[in-house]
């Protein structure tokens, strides 16, 4: 499938009818997605929704089976090169040199993407920027798990991407570091038009969102901003109408079939 010539002002991100599969195991059934500029998405699901094989997608690590991807109007699936360049990850396992410093980690990323000097001298200022100032020549092995998570972050932003893809990226963070990391994040979307996708299961990360896509079984359930989410669903609350698409009723298959678990 191809998608038609797009506006890079209108959107950073276009996915269109993407499909996975993996042997027997359907882990996306037609997704489609668009992220504004400057915007902040909540990709709210479930264990084995399908969350981390979308990120996967849009990482390059895989191919879909059908669909279509734009980053910033480039065919990313014809020019994998250009749209990564533009997408900066933050993945749900930690990446970082342990027995590096944390300069030595950014050094190295930019390397990576050939970034030469220019790189290299916005290395502390981008320290700085996630509150990391002074923290140059720590190792990230003595590093608390928030703070290592703001190295992996300025990492991602190290070569200037316009997409920045958060993996369930406070797993294992205290609520104080988990807020924190999103507000800085948020931050960056309001203050210099990064657009985010921010991959969670858990529905207080995506209340205050410009938007919530909730993806359980591969599929997509709803989209809107969290407000009209829970309006649409006769609830109160995002996480009573999140509950209410995603469990199922006792004695419930939950309406997919066994087979089909995305992951």
């Amino acid at each position: 499938m191809t998608l038609p010539a797009a506006n890079t002002l209108a959107s950073t991100l276009d996915v269109r009818d993407a499909v996975k599969s993996y042997g027997e195991v359907k882990a996306l059934q037609g997704v489609s997605m668009s992220i504004a500029p400057g915007q902040f998405m909540a990709l709210l699901g479930p264990n084995g929704a399908g969350k981390s094989t979308l990120f996967q997608l849009l990482s390059g690590l895989f191919v879909p089976d059908g669909g279509a991807i734009r980053v910033c109007g480039e065919d990313f699936l014809g020019k994998p090169t250009v749209g990564l360049a533009k997408i900066g990850v933050v993945f749900q396992q930690p990446t970082l040199d342990l027995d590096l410093s944390v300069t030595g980690n950014m050094r190295f990323h930019a390397a990576l993407h050939g970034l030469g000097r220019a790189g290299r001298e916005r290395i502390a200022p981008l320290l700085a920027q996630v509150g990391l100032a002074g923290s140059e020549d720590k190792v990230c092995r003595t590093l608390s798990g928030g703070n290592r998570r703001k190295v992996e972050l300025a990492r991602a932003l190290l070569h200037k991407p316009a997409l920045l893809l958060m993996d369930e990226a406070t797993v294992g963070l205290d609520p104080q570091s988990r807020t924190a990391l999103m507000a800085l994040v948020k931050g960056l979307c309001r203050d210099q038009g990064l657009s985010v996708l921010w991959a969670t299961h858990l529905v207080n990360e995506a209340e205050t969102a410009d938007r919530v896509y909730v993806l359980h079984r591969g599929r997509k359930l709803t989209e809107g901003t969290p407000a009209e989410v829970t309006a649409a669903s006769g609830c109160s609350t995002l996480e009573e109408a999140f509950l209410k698409m995603t469990v199922p009723p006792p004695g419930s298959t939950g309406g997919g079939k066994p087979e089909e678990k995305p992951v």
